[in-house]
Parts: C-alpha cells; structure tokens; sequence
C-alpha cells in the first residue's frame, strides 16, 4: 500500500526578485514591487509531503519525527529570519522566486531520504500564492 505523508512548517523571510545581469529598468519592469532594493518579507508556509509504501512492521511511510528534524534543520533553521538574497548561499547567483525556494528544499531534503520515497514540497508565499515541486 502507498501513502502520503506530509508535515507542514514555516518561516519568515525577506528576499528581493532582481537580476544582477538585467538592468534597473528591466527588473521594475518584470518583477515591480518585488524588485523593492531594500526587499520585502513574507511568512512563508511549507508542506513537505513523503510518499511511499507503508512499512508492514512500522506501519509508517516514514517516521513524523524524522520529517519534523528535517524540516527544521534543512528549511526552518536555514531560512527563518533571513535575507534569502544575502545570507542563503543558495541564492547567491539563483533568484529567490517562490520556484527557487521550492527548488532549493527539495534539493536539500531529497538526499536526506531513502532511495524508494518520493518528496514533493508546496511552499505557501502568501495565503493565495503558492507552488509546489516534485523533482521533475
């Protein structure tokens, strides 16, 4: 039997939507009140689903209290009360979009889960603006 289990988390950032390699104008242009220079913040909510099968002996996909560690050393504790553009190395070159951020989560919980699970991260920007990502 497959399931899926999810643990939700979260976290408050700032971050500024901004090419480096664009001009001022392009940027206001593509990204506008996002491209604010002195960034904007949001609470972000993230659900971090595991599926897979259920083990006959456990009778867990995967252990909550394992998901719960992971959320908080991978996401809770890299991201909250940071400046996504300034202090996450993995944004240094990579814009912050609402994308990335799934992106990056995904990339740093995926290797922490065994071979036969499958992740997949929905992170909340706002109540009405939200994106989710698989690894595909």
């Amino acid at each position: 039997m497959i399931a899926k289990v999810s643990r939700q988390g979260y976290f408050n950032a700032a971050h500024r939507l901004y090419r480096k390699d664009w001009t001022d104008e392009k940027n206001q242009l593509i990204f506008g009140r996002c491209n604010n220079a002195n960034y904007h913040g949001h609470n972000y909510d993230v659900i971090v689903s595991v599926t897979g099968e259920i083990d006959k002996e456990t009778g867990f996909v995967i252990d909550l209290k394992i998901l719960k560690q992971l959320i908080k050393d991978e996401i809770e504790e890299a991201f909250d009360h940071k400046n996504l553009n300034l202090d996450v190395p993995e944004f240094k070159d990579l814009n912050p979009t609402a994308e990335n951020i799934a992106v990056v989560i995904y990339n740093k919980i995926q290797p922490k889960l065994e071979e036969n699970l499958e992740l997949e991260i929905t992170l909340y920007e706002t109540p009405r603006n939200f994106v989710s990502y698989s690894g595909k």
